[in-house]
C-alpha cells in the first residue's frame, strides 16, 4: 500500500476545499499512487485515469460536488474521482463481482450524476442538467469532462450546437486533450493567455464592448463581434468552439496545478454563455511504464507496480479477435478490393494486424460509428468490399445507418461484430446482447454466429463472397476452443446449419459459442438416459428451415440456445415453427437466452451461470420440457 498521509484525511471532496496549491499537488500525487496500486490488484483502465489526476483534484476543489454536477465522458478515467468521492475503501473491488463499476454509475454514488461507458454523451447530458437547473430556478454549476477522442463523434457537436439555445446559465465543458490532437500546450504564455481571457477584467471589457456595439448598425455590430472572436481565436485556437457558441479558454497544462486551479475558478464565474476550457494532459502521466507504453497502459490486467509487467495468462488457443484479423489478412492478400474500417478500436477489433499488413486499406474513423457505417456503404456502392469491424454494443450507435444506408440499398457491407454476448468485467454497458434481434430484423441481412474459431474463419469467407446484400457475423471476447483452422476457409452455404451430434429424444439447437456447453449438456442428458441431437445453426438469418423442421419432426423437444437477449434467435425459430404448423403436434419448445435484465460485472462463466446458459442449465431445461424432475439432472 502506498504512503498517503494527506489522502488519508480526505474522504469526500469537501475535506479538500480548504487546501492550498501545495497541498493539492501533494494530494494529486497520493491519488496517483493509490490509483496505480489499486489497478495493479484489479486490472482495468489505467492510462486515462493517470492523465486526469490533477484535473480531478482541481475540479473537486473548485466545484461544490455533488451539488455542482460533474459528468465524465466514457467514465473509464474516473478511478481518481472514485477515490476522492467516498469510495476509496472499495477501490480494490473495481470491476470485481459485487464491486465498484469500472465506469461512472448513478446507483453507486451521488457523485456519479450520470452513468457512462460509451463515448461522447457527456455534453448532451450536462446540457440536460443545466436546462433542468434553469427550469427549477436553481444556481448550481454543471461541468462535463470530455476527451479529444470523444470529440470525433457527431453527438458532441450536436450538443454544443444546441447549448447556447438550451441554457442561459452557466455550463462548462472541459476538453481533456490527451493526445496532442488539437493543440499542444505552450508553457507559461499559454497559461497567461488562458488566465487573461477567463478573468473578470477581460470579461468586463468584452461586456462593455458588446454594449457599445449594440448601438452600432447591424453590419458594424456583427463585424465587431467577429473581430474580437477571431482575434482571440488566432491566439488560442478556439474559433471552432466560438462558432458553436462557446467561450473558449486555453489551452492550459492540465498537470500544472498552480495555473489550473485559478483558471477553473475564473471560468466557473462566467455565466452569460457556455464555456469550453481546453486542458492538455498526458495519458499515463506519473507512471513510467505507462508513459513509455505505446497505448499508455490504456487497459491492463493485474500487474507488478515496480516493473509494470502484466500477469497475462497464456492460452493454447488464439483469441477470436486475433483470428478475425489474421483471417481477413489472408483474404486481402488475394483480393485487393477488401478494405477494413474501425471506429477508434484497431487493437480491440484485431484490425491493428490488418493495418500493419495493409495500412493504405485500413480506415480508423475515430469514435464515429454512424459515419463508419455510411462510409462503408459508400465504399460498397462503388465496388469495394468493406469490412466494418465494430463491437456489438458500439454498433447500436450506428443502427439507423445500418438500416437506412446499407440494408435498404442492399449494399454488401460486412459487419464484424466483436464482443458478442457477455463480456465480464466491463459489465452491462459493453455486453453484446441485442445484435441478433436488431440485425436479424432487417430484410435481406445475412446474420451468422461463430461456434468456434474455425467457424469464424468460414463466416469471414462467407461474408466476403456475398456481393448483393449486407452480412454480419458475431463472435465473443476471449479465446477460442483450440480447434484447427483451415489454411483458407471455404464459404458456407448461406442459410445452412450442421448436425454436430446425432440423438433421438431431444434436439438442442445452438447459435454461437454455447455449442460447447450444449455438447456437455448432451453428455449430462445421456447419463440420465436421454439421447440428444446437438446442432449448430450457424445462421440466425436466413434460418435453416429444413434443419429446424427436421429437428421438430424427429424429436419430442427442441431447445434453442443463444448468447443474446429475448426477441432474437429463439423468437425467429418459434415464428418459423408456428408458420409451418410444427407446433401443432405437441412439440415441446424451450428458448434459452440472456435474462431480461442488465447483468452486472462478473467473470463470464459466472455471468452465463446467472443467465442459465451453462451445460447444467441447458440439461435441466431439457428435462423440464420433457416433464422430468430436473433437480437431480445436473451436477451439484
Amino acid at each position: 500500500m502506498p504512503d498517503t498521509p494527506l489522502l488519508d484525511t480526505v474522504k469526500f471532496p469537501a475535506d479538500m476545499r480548504g487546501f492550498d496549491i501545495a497541498q493539492l499537488k501533494q494530494l494529486a500525487q497520493e491519488v496517483r499512487a493509490e490509483t496505480i496500486d489499486a489497478v495493479s490488484v484489479t486490472g482495468g483502465h489505467l492510462g486515462a485515469g493517470l492523465g486526469v489526476v490533477e484535473l480531478t483534484t482541481a475540479l473537486h476543489h473548485v466545484f461544490e460536488t455533488p451539488k455542482d454536477i460533474l459528468i465524465w465522458d466514457v467514465g473509464h478515467q474516473c478511478y481518481p474521482h472514485k477515490i476522492l468521492t467516498g469510495r476509496r475503501d472499495r477501490i480494490r473491488t473495481l470491476r470485481q463481482p459485487g464491486g465498484l463499476s469500472g465506469f461512472t454509475k448513478r446507483s453507486e454514488s451521488e457523485y456519479d450524476p450520470f452513468g457512462a461507458a460509451h463515448a461522447s454523451t457527456s455534453i448532451s447530458a450536462a446540457l440536460g442538467f443545466a436546462a433542468a437547473r434553469d427550469q427549477k430556478g436553481e444556481k448550481n454549476k454543471v461541468v462535463a469532462v470530455i476527451g479529444d477522442g470523444s470529440m470525433s463523434a457527431g453527438m458532441a457537436y450536436e450538443a454544443m450546437n444546441n447549448a447556447a439555445e438550451a441554457t442561459n446559465g452557466q455550463l462548462m465543458v472541459i476538453l481533456n486533450d490527451n493526445d496532442m490532437s488539437i493543440a499542444p500546450p505552450v508553457g507559461g504564455m499559454s497559461a497567461y493567455l488562458a488566465g487573461l481571457v477567463s478573468g473578470g477584467a477581460y470579461q468586463n471589457v468584452r461586456r462593455l464592448g458588446r454594449s457599445v456595439a449594440q448601438h452600432l448598425p447591424r453590419p458594424f455590430r456583427n463585424a465587431a463581434k467577429k473581430a474580437e472572436e477571431y482575434a482571440r481565436g488566432m491566439v488560442t485556437g478556439g474559433t471552432l468552439f466560438e462558432e458553436l457558441g462557446f467561450y473558449y479558454v486555453g489551452p492550459i497544462d492540465g498537470h500544472d496545478m498552480e495555473n489550473l486551479v485559478p483558471i477553473l475558478k475564473k471560468a466557473a464565474a462566467i455565466e452569460d454563455r457556455p464555456v469550453l476550457v481546453h486542458v492538455v494532459t498526458q495519458k499515463g502521466k506519473g507512471y513510467a511504464p505507462a508513459e513509455s507504453s505505446a497505448d499508455k497502459l490504456h487497459a491492463v490486467v493485474k500487474f507488478d507496480v515496480v516493473s509494470g509487467k502484466q500477469a497475462k495468462s497464456v492460452s493454447n488457443a488464439p483469441s477470436y479477435t486475433k483470428v478475425f484479423g489474421t483471417e481477413l489478412i489472408k483474404h486481402a492478400k488475394i483480393d485487393p478490393s477488401i478494405v477494413a474500417i474501425t471506429a477508434a478500436m484497431p487493437s480491440g477489433t484485431g484490425l491493428d494486424l490488418f493495418g500493419q499488413a495493409f495500412p493504405e486499406r485500413t480506415y480508423d474513423v475515430g469514435i464515429a460509428e454512424q459515419h463508419a457505417v455510411t462510409f462503408a456503404a459508400g465504399l460498397a456502392a462503388d465496388g469495394m468490399k468493406p469490412v466494418c469491424a465494430i463491437y456489438s454494443t458500439f454498433l447500436q450507435r450506428g443502427y439507423d445507418q445500418v438500416v437506412h444506408d446499407v440494408a435498404i440499398q442492399s449494399l454488401p457491407v460486412r459487419f464484424a461484430m466483436d464482443r458478442a454476448g457477455l463480456v465480464g468485467a466491463d459489465g452491462a454497458t459493453h455486453a453484446g446482447s441485442f445484435d441478433i434481434g436488431f440485425m436479424g430484423a432487417l430484410p435481406g441481412m445475412v446474420l451468422m454466429a461463430a461456434a468456434d474459431e474455425a467457424e469464424l474463419a468460414g463466416m469471414i469467407s462467407t461474408s466476403l463472397a456475398i456481393d448483393d446484400r449486407p452480412s454480419a457475423f458475431r463472435y465473443p471476447r476471449g479465446d477460442g476452443v483450440g480447434v484447427e483452422i483451415p489454411e483458407l476457409a471455404a464459404p458456407f452455404e448461406i442459410g445452412r446449419g450442421r448436425i454436430v451430434r446425432e440423438g433421438t429424444s431431444v434436439a438442442i439447437l445452438s447459435l454461437g459459442t454455447r455449442l460447447q456447453e450444449s455438447l456437455k449438456a448432451a453428455d449430462l442428458l445421456a447419463a440420465r438416459g436421454v439421447s440428444a441431437t446437438v446442432a449448430d445453426a450457424r445462421f440466425a438469418k436466413p434460418l435453416d428451415a429444413d434443419l429446424i423442421l427436421r429437428l421438430a419432426r424427429e424429436h419430442e423437444a427442441l431447445i434453442t440456445v443463444e448468447e443474446g437477449a429475448m426477441g432474437g434467435f429463439g423468437a425467429f425459430v418459434l415464428q418459423l415453427l408456428a408458420e409451418k404448423g410444427a407446433l401443432d403436434r405437441g412439440l415441446k419448445v424451450r428458448t434459452l437466452n440472456l435474462p431480461d435484465v442488465f447483468q452486472d460485472q462478473d467473470a463470464p462463466t459466472a455471468m452465463y451461470a446467472q443467465a442459465g446458459l451453462n451445460a447444467e442449465h441447458i440439461a435441466a431445461a431439457t428435462l423440464t420440457a420433457l416433464g422430468v424432475e430436473a433437480t437431480r439432472a445436473v451436477r451439484a
